[in-house]
């Protein structure tokens, strides 16, 4: 593995400058890995972690280097050791598609089991994952935890994909993946684009946590409709989330 690609997949290992913002009401601390820490339900929330992403490639004949799923779970026990969550929410689209479980790696499958161990751990189930999730429950060897849909967590109603925003439901308190949202800055002559959190305070768009997966600019429909008045996106830096207003986006 190269320097440049190892660099990309380390875990984080610096103090992160999180971001703490409400959503309807209830504290929420956007972290610099992209997870959401809920202090007042000791629950970490990630979303689209698309596990095996690089295998799933390598099946038909795309050839990415085989580290993916390694590194998101990095990033992800680097979390849990900090933050000692209670709880921990998968918000769907963990796995990347239907064989996606049974590629891999053993020691992958057993880190999970050890990261689970002691709390509450929830898959949602995401497009990508929802068949995945359906054969492991039918398995003689199980995924840790439990597979369900939508759930509440105080204020929040936690979700897999966004739903379009209604005149007559403003999606209050809705927590939801799915988009992968990227917020594309310009600065000193050059473009800078990062995932991002995004939010008005009512619902949030968290980014995708997995190591090999895209963003969509947030200014596109799919994202921006989804708010009624322009929202904050909190794009990831390496030590800090940064607050960025809706006007300085591209």
């Amino acid at each position: 593995m190269n320097a440049a690609l190892r660099q990309t997949l380390a875990p984080a290992r610096r103090t992160c400058g999180a971001l703490s913002v409400r959503v309807a009401g209830e504290v929420c601390v956007l972290r610099c890995s992209g997870a959401m820490w809920v202090p007042a339900h000791r629950a970490l929330i990630v979303a689209d972690l698309h596990l095996e992403k690089g295998s799933a490639f390598a099946v038909r004949g795309q050839m990415l280097p085989p580290y993916d799923s390694r590194a998101t779970l990095d990033r992800l026990e680097a979390e849990i050791e900090e933050l000692a969550p209670d709880r921990v929410v998968l918000l769907g689209d963990s796995f990347h598609d239907t064989r996606a479980v049974p590629r891999m790696a053993v020691e992958d499958r057993a880190r999970l089991d050890r990261l689970a161990a002691g709390r509450d751990w929830l898959w949602l189930e995401g497009n990508h994952d929802r068949e995945a999730l359906k054969r492991d429950a039918e398995s003689a060897v199980r995924l840790p935890g439990r597979i369900i849909g939508d759930m509440t967590l105080g204020a929040l109603r936690l979700t897999h994909e966004p739903e379009p925003l209604s005149t007559h439901d403003d999606r209050h308190g809705e927590v939801a993946g799915h988009l992968h949202p990227a917020a594309r800055v310009a600065a000193y002559g050059r473009g800078v684009r990062r995932p991002c959190f995004v939010t008005d305070g009512r619902r949030i768009v968290l980014p995708a946590f997995g190591a090999f997966t895209g963003g969509l600019n947030v200014r596109d429909p799919a994202i921006a409709d989804l708010f009624a008045t322009p929202p904050l996106a909190a794009a990831l830096g390496r030590d800090r989330v940064h607050a960025l207003t809706w006007s300085v986006l591209r």
